[in-house]
C-alpha cells in the first residue's frame, strides 16, 4: 500500500521518526533537491551523449543520498549520518566542466537561458539547483542541521556543470548562443 494517511494532517516523518509540518525548512530543502533530481532525470532522457549521461546519472545517485542526509534527524539516530558526497565527487564535477569548458568559445557576456530544448532543460536544472541550495544554507542558518561542507561545494558546483553543459548542447544543437543586450532594444 502506497497510502500511509500519516501525512494528511500535514505533516511528514524524517529519518528518525521525528514528525515536522510539511512547511518546515528541512522539507523544504530535501523537497527542492528532488525536484531538482527529477529535473535531472528529464535532462537525462532527452540528451544522446553518453558521457553527459553518466556524469548526469552520477548526480542523480549523489543527490538522491544528498536527501537522505538532509531528511535525517540527528538528534533522534545514535549513528552520525554523512552526506556520502566526497572530495572526489567535487573533482569528478570539477574536471567533467573543464573537459566541456575547453570545447566551447570564450564567454563574451551573460548568456540569456534557452536555445535548444536541451539546453533550455539544462538551464531549467540549473536554476532549480541554485533554489536547492539556497534552501540547504537556509536549513543550516536556521540551526537546523550544520551542512558537511562538500555538500555545499557539490550542488554550487553542480550548477557550474549544468550553465557549462547548457552552454555544450547548444553547440551539439548548432544554435548560437544569446547573449543578453543590455540596453534591453
Amino acid at each position: 500500500m502506497i497510502y500511509t494517511k500519516t501525512g494528511d494532517n500535514g505533516t511528514t516523518s524524517l529519518v528518525g521518526g521525528v514528525r515536522v509540518k510539511k512547511t518546515h525548512c528541512r522539507i523544504e530543502a530535501y523537497g527542492t533537491v528532488d525536484e531538482l533530481n527529477s529535473c535531472i532525470g528529464m535532462l537525462v532522457a532527452i540528451i544522446d551523449t553518453n558521457e553527459d549521461k553518466e556524469i548526469l546519472q552520477f548526480v542523480q545517485h549523489k543527490l538522491f543520498s544528498l536527501g537522505a542526509y538532509l531528511a535525517t534527524d540527528s538528534t533522534s539516530i545514535d549513528s552520525d549520518i554523512i552526506s556520502d558526497i566526497f572530495d572526489e565527487d567535487i573533482i569528478k564535477l570539477e574536471k567533467a566542466i573543464d573537459v566541456i569548458d575547453a570545447s566551447l568559445p570564450v564567454l563574451k557576456g551573460f548568456i540569456l537561458p534557452g536555445g535548444s530544448y536541451q539546453s533550455s532543460v539544462c538551464h531549467l536544472c540549473r536554476t532549480v539547483c541554485r533554489r536547492a541550495e539556497r534552501r540547504i544554507l537556509e536549513m543550516e542558518e536556521n540551526g537546523i542541521k550544520k551542512i558537511d561542507v562538500n555538500s555545499k561545494c557539490f550542488v554550487n558546483r553542480l550548477s557550474d556543470y549544468l550553465f557549462i553543459l547548457s552552454r555544450k548542447l547548444n553547440q551539439l544543437a548548432s544554435i548560437n548562443e544569446i547573449y543578453w543586450n543590455k540596453t534591453c532594444k
